[in-house]
């Protein structure tokens, strides 16, 4: 055993280590984002000296205690872990991290240094807020690559599971590598037990329309009366519509049905080279446009309820303002599902978006091309890099699982295209200068945009965990509409906060009829309920829809036949 006298050299000299690597990434990330003074060393990095001095201090102190407690735990001693995992962190959950004083020092010290990391990005004196916002976005991926965990020589759970297995779990894993790389994902759930049409998107219905851009869907009564306004869906185009029709145990759609509504859906179609010329004002006018005509023309209501999940209620705001600007009344409601129609605070995604970002995307797409499905869902999975990217290069690739089936995440790596110029407008028109909440900066089929216009009453929903559209942002967006609003705030993240069938009574939502100033001050007098706001929204949406009527048989009209069954052909497309 150490000597005292050597234990604190050995810790001295670690410490003395660990901040000179921490200075050399800081510095290195500060000249990547030009931060750093010309032919010097960043500013930041010898500004606010009392605040890193003290970081430095507890960061010593921390690996003292943790070389202390391991010195314990070697002399026969109990020892409680010095610095815990963080609530929820299923990354060293295995009894193995804790078994193992080797191990169970490697997992304290990471946590340490991940700590000690986290914090120094945070107290940087950067002035720039996007500057700002990207050091501790890369902090955070650096932090989480480097975790112990990812590695199978420092991760005992990988260890132990190719002793019991005679090193067949590396072998599997090693074969399941190289079948991703090949289909150029990582896998995320047993897609052989999925297919859309079979036990996916499967709710009875008919394609009444179709045209380049969009499949238009009817579905059929499941009661015997109906409210008489219809509801017509605008899902988003960056994903496929069945989000909102998985499995009958929890399709929001079928639900939707069965409370006695007449539900038409938009099946966008997943854009190829035919469509690289499309553009936003195209998803207007061919896609939303169009299918409220059909639905007008088939309901014969001129007044239907709408609904806009995500990008699509951006879409959906955004057509009813230019319809708004050329004096029609076009809707008798509006719900919009985790929308952003302020696009001031959006997260991390914010990180990957500048002008030199669009800028180049103008260039090589903005006339005619396609954003890879691939690219987008990458990027998507970068914000929630532990739970979307490590926990599966750690289970499939070094343990040698297969990933069980899981309905949201098979949907979730069904990925579509974008076509170029749609994809330019809607980041630099959205998330680089935040046109849309500016009334008369956007001009959009010949009208000024100004969503003030829109008088109807509104409906918005947003997720407390959803980690790309931030529920503080989505909650801006009503006070930018012209009309009664209400709004709801679901537990979990963007799909899960949504997607959450009653019949299953998991989760809860806050609501707060009072229209408070700030997110803060709603949040503050909301109430929580257990369960979901499905049927909060139902009472809302009913009381808007008219009398009840006997439902027709047949779908469609004359001149909108019933075509394909559901869920259609579009949404079966890949990239």
């Amino acid at each position: 055993m150490m000597t005292p006298e050597q234990s604190r050299e050995a810790m001295e000299g670690w410490i003395r280590a660990s901040q000179n690597f921490m200075q050399g990434f800081f510095a290195q990330m500060a000249s990547q984002q030009n931060l750093a003074q010309s032919g010097g060393a960043p500013q930041f990095l010898n500004a606010d000296g009392e605040r890193m001095t003290q970081l430095q201090r507890e960061h010593a102190e921390l690996h003292a205690r943790l070389w202390v407690s391991m010195l314990a735990r070697k002399a026969g001693e109990d020892a409680e872990p010095i610095v815990p995992p963080p609530a929820g962190d299923r990354r060293f959950k295995g009894p193995e991290w804790a078994v193992s004083p080797v191990h169970d020092y490697m997992r304290q010290a990471y946590l340490i240094n991940a700590r000690f990391l986290t914090e120094v990005a945070d107290s940087l004196p950067i002035p720039d807020h996007l500057l700002r916002e990207r050091v501790r976005f890369m902090t955070r991926q650096y932090v989480d690559a480097l975790a112990p965990s990812n590695f199978a020589a420092s991760n005992p759970e990988v260890v132990q599971r190719a002793v019991e297995t005679n090193g067949e779990s590396l072998t599997k894993g090693l074969l399941n590598l190289i079948g991703d790389v090949e289909k150029g994902s990582i896998s995320m759930t047993d897609e052989s037990a999925f297919e859309v049409g079979r036990n996916l998107a499967i709710s009875p219905g008919s394609v009444i329309f179709e045209n380049e851009i969009m499949q238009l869907i009817q579905y059929a009564p499941a009661t015997d009366k109906v409210y008489k306004r219809p509801l017509l869906m605008v899902p988003p185009c960056i994903n496929k519509y069945y989000i909102l029709d998985l499995q009958p145990e929890n399709s929001y759609v079928r639900y939707i049905v069965e409370q006695g509504f007449t539900v038409f859906m938009v099946s966008w179609r997943n854009a190829k080279a035919a469509q690289a010329q499309l553009g936003w004002e195209d998803y207007i006018e061919d896609g939303i446009f169009k299918a409220l005509d059909v639905v007008r023309a088939v309901t014969r209501v001129e007044k239907p309820n709408v609904l806009g999940f995500c990008i699509g209620g951006t879409m959906l705001a955004s057509a009813l303002a230019i319809l708004r600007a050329r004096g029609e009344d076009p809707v008798e409601s509006v719900t919009l599902l985790t929308t952003l129609l302020d696009f001031s605070e959006t997260g991390d995604i914010a990180c990957f978006v500048d002008e030199a970002m669009v800028a180049a995307r103008e260039a090589t797409i903005g006339k005619g091309g396609l954003m890879g499905g691939r690219e987008l869902s990458q990027v998507f999975s970068c914000l929630r890099p532990n739970d979307l990217v490590w926990n599966y290069v750690v289970d499939n690739y070094l343990k040698g699982n297969k990933p069980p089936a899981f309905d949201l995440l098979y949907w979730n790596a069904d990925s579509t295209n974008l076509p170029g110029p749609f994809a330019a407008f809607y980041l630099r028109n959205m998330y680089l200068e935040n046109n849309l909440r500016v009334p008369g900066k956007l001009r959009l089929l010949g009208e000024s945009i100004d969503l003030g216009r829109i008088e109807c009453p509104a409906f918005f929903v947003a997720s407390r965990e959803d980690h790309i559209v931030p529920w503080r942002t989505s909650f801006l967006g009503r006070r930018l509409l012209g009309g009664e609003t209400r709004f709801v705030l679901g537990a979990s993240g963007h799909i899960a906060g949504v997607v959450n069938h009653p019949g299953k009574n998991k989760r809860s939502y806050w609501s707060n009829d009072v229209s408070p100033a700030t997110s803060d001050e709603w949040l503050d007098g909301a109430t929580e309920h257990k369960g979901s706001w499905w049927p909060s929204w139902i009472e809302w949406l009913g009381a808007r829809s008219g009398d009840l009527l006997a439902a027709r048989e047949k779908l469609g009209s004359r001149e909108y036949k019933p075509g394909e069954d559901a869920p259609g052909h579009y949404v079966k497309e890949g990239i």
